[in-house]
């Protein structure tokens, strides 16, 4: 592929860490091309700006940083004697930069609700694939590690493990973008600590206590941040948007939207289709979180009440109120909630679907159950950080804390 500059060893300033420097001429044309710079369009934390305002960073600043973390563990690994080899190198800084190119509009907010039943890392990996094949197999090492299919474990471990190089730049970034000071953790401090031992990722036991503050500043950031009750709603709002524009675009065909957007909106959109007809994935290509919102505006004043209403609410930040318990709520309470919306709004029991609605999330900010983070307390003797620490009870903060949520309109009085 040719490339509009001829000096592709670029360094960028980036306000986390710094300059950034762009490793190869290869990544600087992944970089360029068409499917990375939709990444600028879509915000990291979706509409997490309603609360903290500056929340506005995008997926390609997170790519970057991972990749800038990348390279610095790479540094790392090499000066302690593991073999990284320049193509593998080059791999991983593949690998970490495309990792999240699957991510659609809001990123994980609308994740099942413009295309069922795939993953935004299985939309990634199609993506590698077709990137790979416009780069005349330059990719393929980078698929491998991405897919933990190379022949080295730990490559896969530094892309996608529970202390990554996307987590140590999401914490940071958001953190940074917030102002959530909680959520601050020392990505030079990990980094240096990393080692590999059997193929496997670890740390050294000098670091312990950075890998306590990384477990509890993500258990912060979850609660905090991610999970805020007014981020629920708003989450929950744009969800019921974008399911009521479906149900009308599948029935009507007519509903205005901008052009990229309206094919996921008359379509019925899932696995099937994306792994059948590639003419989808050039199409998800195009859609950003611009197409929502322009949508959204359009909509503001379509004649279907129940749409007009959630658009305006969600463009006007009258965010539904979010209740939040450790149980589950009492039927008959939900019930009056939706009596009162139904009879408040004149919404028929299908239409109040979309103002009243029961979930659940759930947050563990270390689980042992997957794989698992890795003390080096000898010559590659290695203990679970669930076991190494002494300061923290990582049994406790590994638990998986379930809550309940349920949304409805402020002003329904019960």
């Amino acid at each position: 592929m040719n490339s509009r500059s001829t000096n592709k060893i670029k360094t960028i300033n980036d306000p986390v860490y710094g300059f950034i420097t762009i490793p190869s001429e290869l990544v600087f044309d992944v970089m360029e091309h068409p499917f990375f710079q939709r990444l600028r369009r879509i915000k990291q934390l979706g509409l997490t700006n309603y609360v903290y305002p500056s929340a506005h960073h995008t997926r390609f600043q997170h790519a970057l940083g991972a990749m800038h973390l990348m390279q610095q563990a790479v540094r790392v690994l090499r000066s302690k004697g593991v073999e990284v080899s320049h193509e593998e190198s080059q791999g991983l800084c593949l690998a970490i930069l495309l990792h999240d190119i699957g991510h659609g509009p809001f990123s994980h907010t609308l994740e099942q609700s413009i295309v069922k039943g795939l993953s935004h890392e299985e939309i990634s990996d199609l993506f590698i694939t077709e990137l790979n094949r416009q780069f005349d197999g330059r990719l393929e090492l980078a698929g491998q590690i991405f897919r933990g299919t190379y022949g080295k474990k730990f490559l896969h471990q530094l892309v996608s493990s529970q202390l990554d190089m996307d987590r140590l730049d999401y914490l940071s970034r958001d953190s940074f973008f917030t102002g959530v000071a909680e959520g601050t953790i020392n990505t030079d401090r990990i980094i240096n600590m990393l080692t590999v031992c059997n193929d496997e990722l670890v740390v050294e036991a000098k670091g312990i206590y950075s890998i306590e503050k990384f477990i509890i500043a993500r258990r912060l950031m979850y609660w905090q941040v991610y999970l805020h009750k007014a981020v629920l709603a708003a989450d929950q709002m744009l969800v019921n948007i974008l399911r009521r524009a479906k149900s009308l675009g599948e029935t009507e065909k007519d509903i205005p939207s901008t052009p990229a957007f309206r094919m996921f909106l008359v379509n019925q959109v899932g696995k099937e289709e994306f792994l059948n007809d590639p003419v989808w994935l050039e199409r998800f290509a195009l859609l950003d979180d611009f197409d929502i919102i322009t949508s959204i505006k359009l909509w503001m004043e379509h004649p279907d009440k129940t749409l007009s209403i959630l658009c305006r609410s969600l463009i006007l930040r009258n965010l539904f109120r979010m209740e939040i318990k450790n149980e589950p709520f009492n039927p008959d309470y939900v019930g009056k909630i939706r009596e009162a919306t139904a009879l408040k709004y004149h919404l028929t029991p299908e239409e109040t679907g979309y103002f009243v609605n029961t979930d659940i999330v759930q947050n563990h900010a270390y689980n042992p159950r997957h794989d698992k983070i890795l003390i080096r307390t000898g010559d590659c003797q290695l203990t679970d950080i669930a076991t190494a620490s002494e300061q923290l009870d990582i049994a406790v903060l590994s638990t998986t804390v379930s809550k309940y949520l349920l949304g409805y309109p402020k002003d329904i009085k019960i």
